[in-house]
């Protein structure tokens, strides 16, 4: 990787985009943990029309396409990724219904209740929590759906230097009942909340040490 003419912000944000390319997700989850929130959606068909935003390379939007028969459109502002995106769909012979376009999460590409579906897994937060529900409702048709996962605190008590350490990382985590006080405020009526296992973190930063960042 040449760094000339090339800002510091950029250039870490070029070696984390190399770094992510060579993994199966870009945060934690798991193909089960996927198929658990879309248990609880319901009246999705050939018709339907999905989107996953922050989509990565696309490991759980490929397993949304597995059992979802409608049109699945993944949005990420990294080209690589849509790249490697679209050729997975590919290689799975899901190109004709699945298809990765380069987008920002902050000026989606889609039509006022265009949606069926918004899917956001681990990405949400790059908008923030409140800003993205609330701007992305109007994609939603009437009784569409939106499934995130978003950074929680579990308890209202924590160590001091987490508490430090989340504050200053992402200041919108709150804890579970605010989070869906916060969905109702934007208007959505929750179905249903889950954790993710710790397992989909362990396994997470496992896999990762199997990588190495080329210089």
């Amino acid at each position: 990787m040449s760094n000339e003419n090339t800002s510091i912000h950029e250039f870490d944000l070029n070696v984390i985009h190399e770094y992510f390319l060579n993994t199966k997700r870009q945060g934690p989850g798991s193909p089960k943990i996927t198929r658990k929130a879309l248990s609880f959606i319901d009246g999705l068909n050939e018709k339907s029309k999905v989107a996953d935003i922050g989509c990565g390379t696309g490991g759980q939007t490929m397993v949304l396409a597995e059992d979802i028969i409608g049109e699945i459109i993944g949005i990420d502002l990294h080209s690589g990724f849509i790249n490697q995106f679209n050729q997975n769909a590919q290689t799975l012979a899901m190109h004709n219904r699945v298809k990765g376009l380069v987008g920002n999460m902050e000026d989606l590409p889609f039509q006022e209740e265009e949606l069926d579906l918004i899917w956001s897994e681990g990405s949400i937060y790059n908008i923030g929590f409140e800003r993205g529900l609330t701007e992305w409702w109007k994609f939603l048709k009437q009784g569409g759906y939106v499934a995130i996962t978003e950074n929680t605190w579990f308890s209202d008590e924590r160590p001091a230097e987490i508490e430090e350490f989340w504050q200053k990382a992402y200041p919108e985590i709150d804890t579970i009942p605010n989070k869906v006080h916060q969905m109702q405020k934007a208007g959505y009526f929750p179905v249903a909340t889950f954790r993710v296992p710790d397992t989909c973190w362990t396994d997470y930063y496992a896999a990762m040490e199997k990588y190495k960042i080329l210089f």
